[in-house]
């Protein structure tokens, strides 16, 4: 497991592996990538819906990768719900 990844805010030990799992072990592999994606295949590869959250830490952490100053995952929240509702 990265311990790079683990410097982002909000990525723990289980975070890190279920993006180590995704072929992501380098905070740099996070940069310009859709979140969304990365959420909807790992529940594919799991087979069950994660909680909703775990699209927010993603996002979190794209962002963070991007340049983006580190922010709790629930500030994303709200930008989470207006894209469900786009799709």
């Amino acid at each position: 497991m990265s311990e790079e990844l683990r410097k982002l805010a909000n990525i723990g030990p289980a975070m890190a592996r279920d993006l180590a799992r995704l072929g992501i072990t380098e905070p740099a592999q996070l940069a310009g990538r859709d979140p969304v994606e990365l959420y909807e295949r790992l529940c594919a590869l799991d087979g069950h819906r994660h909680d909703p959250c775990v699209l927010d830490t993603f996002m979190s952490a794209v962002d963070q990768a991007g340049g983006a100053p580190p922010r709790p995952w629930w500030t994303y929240t709200a930008e989470r719900k207006r894209l469900s509702g786009t799709r």
